[in-house]
């Protein structure tokens, strides 16, 4: 018998404030353009896009496009996304062992 998987959608446990916070916390530790990308658009559509383009001020189609493996989204959006997801964008010292500029 062949075994039927689905794709994992990160979006769907993204449930909490806890779990929200968490997970852009680690995106953004990491250090990657492309996963801090992929983790700002699940958050927003598990807080449901249309919602999160209004609250923006950005359109819905182009909140999708900008969050999609290809897309490029302006830092200016990526702020405004942020904020409408209840998220701050802070500094911080690197951890001690990491070299700082």
């Amino acid at each position: 018998m062949k075994e039927q998987t689905t794709q994992w959608d990160t979006s769907e446990f993204l449930e909490t404030e806890e779990d929200i916070a968490a997970y852009l916390a680690a995106a953004f530790e990491e250090g990657d353009p492309e996963a801090i990308k992929l983790a700002i658009g699940n958050v927003a559509k598990a807080r449901g896009m249309t919602d999160i383009a209004r609250q923006s001020g950005v359109s819905r189609g182009n909140l999708y496009r900008s969050f999609q493996k290809d897309g490029d989204p302006k830092l200016s959006m990526i702020v405004d996304i942020m904020r409408s997801l209840g998220m701050t964008l802070t500094a911080q010292p690197q951890k001690i062992g990491m070299v700082n500029v």
